[in-house]
C-alpha cells in the first residue's frame, strides 16, 4: 500500500480538453525535481512502486512496471484520446543524457510544432533503424546491457510489426529515422490522424498479454517507430532513391535517409551531437553537428561519441521499466 501522503498524491491530474500543453512523463525512480516548475502541466505515470513514487507537488498515476516508455505513451494516448492537450511533450523521467535544453526551452519549441510534424530535441541527432530481421545486439558492445537482460521475445520481426501495426503497408522500407530516448512533441491533430483503435491495438499487441514484461523487445522497436507513426512521409525511407537532397529538413533534423548510424563494434555510443540550435529557429542554418559524412559513407568508430572504453565501475540506476542501466544511458 502507498503511505498516506503518497496515496493522496497518487491522483490522476485534472484534465481539460482545452489544455494548451502537457508533459507526459514515463517514470520509474528518477528524480523529477526538474519538473517542479511545470508540475501543473505534468501527467506523470510512475512504474516504480510506492518506494519510488514521485513527491508532491507532482501528482501521478501508478502503472505496472511493464513495457518501458512505449507502453506509457500508448496508455496515455489510448486512455485520453478525446482529452489530449493541444500539444503534448513525451519524456522519460530522466532526459539530461539526451537533451541539453531547459524545460522552458523545450516547451517553447514544443508549442511551435506544426500539425503533422514531430518536434525532437538536441543534443542527439536522429538515428537510423534498418534491422528489420531483429536488432543484432551482439554486434554492438555499447548495447550489451540490453542483450544481457531478461527480454521477452515477440515471436515476430520488426518488419512484420511495422507492416502490420505501424504503416499497415506490405512494402519493405529501407530504413526509418528515430529520436533516441523517445523524447518528442506533437499536436493533438497529429495524434488524431490515427483512430483511438489504432493506438489501442498497438498497446495490446506490443505491450499486453504475453508481452506484459519489464523488458519486452517491442519496447526497443517502439522507440524506433514513433516518428514513423506520426509522419511516415518524413521519417520512412521506402527506397534507396527516396533520399533527401538536403542534409536537414525544415525542422532542423537530419533529413530523410541521412540519419546517423551507430558503427558496428562501438563500445559506448552517445550518437551524433546536434549543437548550437536557437530555440526560436526552425532553420537548419542554426545547427551544427559533430560529424559530417555522406549518407552513402558508412560511419566509422571515430564518428561515435564515446566517453569511456569500458563500462565497468559505472554507477547503475533504474530507468523506466525498472531496467538496470549505467549513467551513460542508451
Amino acid at each position: 500500500m502507498y503511505s498516506t501522503d503518497r496515496q493522496l498524491n497518487a491522483v490522476n491530474p485534472i484534465r481539460s480538453t482545452n489544455a494548451d500543453f502537457e508533459i507526459v512523463v514515463s517514470h520509474y525512480n528518477e528524480d523529477l525535481s526538474w519538473l517542479k516548475s511545470h508540475s501543473s502541466e505534468c501527467c506523470v505515470y510512475s512504474k516504480g512502486g510506492p518506494k519510488n513514487a514521485p513527491n508532491p507537488p507532482l501528482a501521478f498515476t501508478p502503472l505496472p512496471n511493464i513495457g518501458r516508455e512505449g507502453h506509457t505513451f500508448l496508455y496515455h494516448i489510448a486512455n485520453h484520446y478525446d482529452k489530449l492537450a493541444a500539444v503534448t511533450l513525451f519524456v522519460q523521467g530522466r532526459i539530461d543524457d539526451h537533451v541539453d535544453l531547459t524545460l522552458d526551452e523545450m516547451k517553447k519549441r514544443a508549442m511551435g510544432v506544426p500539425v503533422g510534424q514531430v518536434r525532437t530535441y538536441p543534443f542527439r541527432e536522429l538515428e537510423v533503424f534498418d534491422h528489420w530481421d531483429g536488432i543484432p545486439w551482439e554486434q554492438y558492445p555499447c548495447w550489451k546491457r540490453w542483450s544481457s537482460m531478461d527480454t521477452q521475445s515477440m515471436g515476430a520481426t520488426p518488419l512484420q510489426l511495422f507492416q502490420q501495426y505501424i504503416t499497415e503497408d506490405d512494402r519493405i522500407p529501407v530504413a526509418v529515422g528515430f529520436a533516441p530516448g523517445a523524447i518528442f512533441a506533437v499536436t493533438k491533430e497529429t495524434i488524431h490522424q490515427h483512430s483511438r483503435a489504432y493506438y489501442q491495438r498497438l498497446l495490446e499487441r506490443m505491450f499486453l498479454g504475453n508481452m506484459a514484461h519489464v523488458n519486452p523487445e517491442t519496447g526497443h522497436y517502439m522507440e524506433r517507430f514513433w516518428l514513423a507513426v506520426f509522419n511516415p512521409d518524413e521519417y520512412v525511407q521506402w527506397t534507396p532513391a527516396d533520399l533527401s537532397e538536403k542534409e536537414r529538413n525544415k525542422d532542423g533534423q537530419l533529413a530523410k535517409g541521412r540519419w546517423y548510424r551507430t558503427p558496428i563494434g562501438c563500445v559506448v555510443d552517445l550518437g551524433a551531437m546536434r549543437r548550437g540550435e536557437s530555440v526560436d529557429s526552425d532553420s537548419s542554418q542554426s545547427l551544427s553537428t559533430t560529424f559530417t559524412r555522406s549518407p552513402d559513407t558508412p560511419a566509422s568508430p571515430d564518428t561515435a561519441l564515446s566517453i569511456m572504453s569500458d563500462e565497468e565501475g559505472q554507477e547503475e540506476k533504474q530507468l523506466d521499466g525498472g531496467l538496470p542501466m549505467t549513467s551513460i544511458e542508451k
